[in-house]
């Protein structure tokens, strides 16, 4: 097995787009980082990522303890390198059949 992965870096640090639920107002940000299997279906993935990111699905506006801010998204990313789908981690057979699939 030995499963190589490329990290998929995503930063936001403001937000100004219509739409919003205050546009003109920034909001906070922060860095995200997602992870990909280095593989050809994993970089297939990353393809489509690239693509809903710039088309503004990647990340949404949330309120949190009085505060807007930038979070997540409704298409699902792997946050971390284990722990498993319930942590948003590998192992997960299924992700990239399910990530796709939302994109």
């Amino acid at each position: 097995r030995g499963t190589a992965l490329q990290p998929l870096f995503k930063t936001s640090y403001s937000c100004f787009k219509v739409g919003d639920p205050r546009p003109g107002q920034s909001y906070k940000g922060g860095y995200f980082c997602a992870f990909l299997p280095d593989n050809k279906e994993g970089q297939k993935t990353a393809v489509l990522l690239k693509k809903a990111f710039e088309h503004g699905l990647t990340f949404q506006i949330k309120s949190c303890n009085g505060e807007e801010r930038v979070t997540w998204g409704l298409i699902p990313h792997k946050t971390s390198l284990a722990g498993g789908k319930a942590r948003n981690g590998y192992p997960d057979a299924q992700y990239l059949r399910e990530v796709r699939a939302v994109l």
